[in-house]
């Protein structure tokens, strides 16, 4: 009886191995030494990682021209929050070409120094911002999360559920500022 239960245990053992292996992985850290920047990946397996870019365009805020004001008001609201000061959650608006993306990643070189840290995120993976937000949440760097191209058209409702007001469930409280900078092509909103 013994050598039964022996042989059926060994066999459980290997089937759940089995099934674990192709089960999704939950979001684990990445070495963080690595790079400035990731990328939020999911895997066609399941499961899901933070890819580290390993070369991040190198702008610099003086390299971006004809966007003076919104320059000044993303660079005051990022060092208040690399500073660990009250910040806003921002975003950027206005038509392909302007310079939205570029302005982030002058950005990032700009604060990495003092511990500004950029992850991307395909828009289609927004619902995943919980997990992405609990492997960062005990870090001292200060992280940017970044999704270029987000639209909110009647196709995509999806994106359209992951909007930046319903996201803003998922950060972490902060205080709120006094005003709101606006300006064409950038937008803060203060979070909620």
């Amino acid at each position: 009886m013994t050598e039964k239960l022996d042989l059926l245990i060994a066999r459980a053992e290997q089937l759940m191995a089995r099934i674990e292996a192709i089960l999704p992985q939950a979001l684990s850290e990445p070495d963080w030494n690595e790079a400035i920047a990731w990328r939020y990946r999911r895997r066609a397996r399941g499961g899901c990682a933070l890819e580290p870019v390993r070369h991040v365009a190198a702008l610099q805020l003086e390299d971006l021209k004809e966007i003076e004001p919104q320059k000044e008001k993303i660079r005051r609201n990022t060092e208040q929050f690399v500073a660990g000061k009250p910040a806003n959650n921002v975003l950027l608006t206005g038509a392909r070409g302007t310079g939205k993306s570029s302005l982030i990643k002058a950005c990032l070189n700009a604060y990495a120094p003092q511990g500004l840290r950029l992850i991307e995120v395909d828009k289609g993976d927004l619902t995943d911002l919980p997990d992405i937000v609990e492997v960062v949440a005990q870090r001292p760097e200060k992280f940017i999360v970044f999704c270029d191209d987000l639209s909110f058209d009647e196709a995509n409702l999806a994106t359209r559920r992951s909007s930046p007001s319903s996201m803003a469930r998922w950060l972490p409280p902060r205080p709120t500022c006094s005003s709101t900078p606006r300006a064409t092509g950038a937008t803060c909103c203060p979070s909620t």
